[in-house]
């Protein structure tokens, strides 16, 4: 069974990056109970001081979608918006397994 992936990069604001990250890291808590979210990872790296980078595995598209209209989900893109300069999907991708991915 394979599952929707994301790989996305946001670009935010001069020194707005760690309130971004903090932004996503509560995004993770929402979630975190959610089955249908197998893996959300939110990363940095220092070569790139206003970049953060998410990747993201979900049961499917949908479940994906479901959990953008949740209120927590919605307050958050509220609050991330205003710091938010660019998006850039790296990638979706089909997620076939491995480590860390539950089948079944």
């Amino acid at each position: 069974m394979s599952m929707f992936s994301l790989f996305n990069k946001f670009s935010v604001k001069d020194g707005e990056r760690d309130t971004f990250v903090a932004i996503l890291l509560e995004a993770a808590e929402s979630i975190k109970k959610l089955r249908e979210c197998e893996i959300y990872l939110v990363s940095t790296t220092e070569d790139e001081a206003n970049s953060v980078y998410v990747y993201e595995v979900w049961r499917d598209q949908n479940a994906h979608q479901a959990s953008l209209t949740l209120e927590a989900s919605q307050q958050l893109i509220k609050q991330a918006k205003s710091i938010i300069t660019g998006i850039e999907r790296i990638n979706t991708l089909e997620v076939i397994g491995g480590k860390g991915i539950i089948q079944g």
